[in-house]
């Protein structure tokens, strides 16, 4: 078997999707995610420009010898745009071999650990009142784990609050939007808004908070103490993680859980956290950490040192990371819980999947491959269109993490 053909399709039904397309000589092809939220047309330059001529002729089935090729064969290693680039191709390999073996991805990888993945969804509102509400509202829809974002009081927008409840979509058309920033008035009100949801829900139920990298270590440390009393089930990325050491100060003070690596690409970012067991949860994507070959080796260092995986699930990733994620779930042995935003009703109709949905978990389904396909001339109706995921600025004009 041959690889004779590979393309992109970049479609936008609501946001922007990269999607790798490798075919074979035998008629068999596999999809695989390559988006990379606002740089998505960078990631598809690497890939017509300088991954795809290598692979044409070459076996599909040797994934592991196409992946270092790819990785190791790049010289200039690593980066966000290069791990997707590489992610999109090794899900489009593994889907293939699914499909070649007439067995579901999960199988290939040793077959199944659990039944079900249990997720968690995203609740927000403007208030705590309204976040209150749309809690209730996960659960009454089955959810076992729902993350809770409110919006605090002078601050007149936040990252994760939404008109748009369930299909959260942080990027904007045209050049990036400027958010206001202020920690002391994140960190005074964030412990009130747990305190009113376990007062109102109790304790059945896990919570999640994201505090999107924006706080420096004293004040993670400080956050996760003033959460202790409310046993969420993950604090996340408190601290932007380039400084792995930062979690040490971290780790000194509070007994929150914690979990950090959606903008992680490769296992040495994650090496010294995993090794001094400074996190509890590792969340990087199988699409930016280069795919389902080296998410595994993630996962597997990872299990040395009781980290469990909790795999970045959001909109701005289309069905066929969700469906990679929900079999590498389904496998791994220390997996921990899997984010789940829902998509639209029109980026459903373009990756039409097989995985579903019940009482709080996703099941991943038995069809060959990852059970995910896209619709091409659907998808061709949705042309791409530019859009830029947001900036912080400090109630000063500083620039600030987003």
């Amino acid at each position: 078997m041959k690889i004779i053909n590979c393309k992109v399709i970049v479609t936008c039904p609501g946001r922007n999707f990269v999607t790798v397309k490798i075919e074979t000589d035998e008629g068999v092809y596999g999809i695989g995610d390559a988006t990379l939220n606002g740089r998505e047309l960078a990631v598809v330059s690497y890939l017509e420009d300088h991954l795809f001529p290598c692979l044409i002729g070459r076996d599909p089935q040797q994934i592991e010898d196409i992946w270092q090729y790819m990785y190791r064969g790049a010289y200039w290693r690593r980066g966000p745009v290069t791990m997707a680039a590489i992610g999109g191709i090794d899900i489009a390999l593994w889907d293939i071999k699914g499909k070649i073996a007439g067995l579901p991805l999960y199988e290939l990888l040793g077959g199944r650990s659990r039944d079900g993945v249990m997720v968690y969804g995203h609740a927000n509102g403007v208030d705590i009142e309204e976040t209150v509400d749309e809690v209730a509202k996960y659960i009454d829809l089955g959810y076992k784990a729902i993350r809770a974002q409110s919006g605090v009081p002078g601050i007149p927008s936040i990252y994760g609050v939404t008109e748009d409840k369930m299909f959260y979509e942080p990027a904007d058309e045209g050049l990036p939007a400027e958010n206001v920033w202020s920690t002391e008035k994140y960190m005074n009100h964030t412990p009130k808004l747990f305190e009113k949801l376990r007062e109102k829900f109790g304790f059945e139920h896990h919570l999640l908070h994201d505090a999107h990298h924006r706080l420096t270590p004293i004040q993670a440390a400080r956050l996760g103490k003033d959460l202790e009393p409310y046993r969420l089930f993950w604090l996340e990325d408190v601290v932007p993680a380039e400084n792995q050491e930062n979690f040490r100060w971290i780790r000194q003070h509070t007994t929150t859980p914690l979990a950090v690596g959606e903008v992680f690409n490769s296992i040495h970012d994650c090496q010294q956290l995993f090794s001094e067991q400074l996190i509890d949860y590792i969340r990087a994507t199988v699409v930016h950490a280069g795919g389902i070959t080296h998410f595994r080796r993630i996962a597997n260092l990872a299990d040395l040192y009781n980290v469990r995986t909790g795999c970045h699930g959001p909109t701005d990733l289309s069905p066929v990371c969700m469906g990679a994620a929900l079999h590498f779930d389904t496998w791994v042995p220390n997996f921990g819980i899997q984010e789940y935003m829902r998509h639209t009703e029109q980026t459903d109709e373009v990756f039409p999947h097989d995985y579903s949905f019940k009482d709080g978990y996703l099941y991943a389904g038995s069809a060959p491959g990852h059970g995910v396909d896209i619709d091409e001339k659907l998808a061709a109706r949705y042309p791409y269109k530019r859009a830029y995921l947001p900036v912080n600025r400090l109630e000063d004009g500083t620039l600030y993490n987003w």
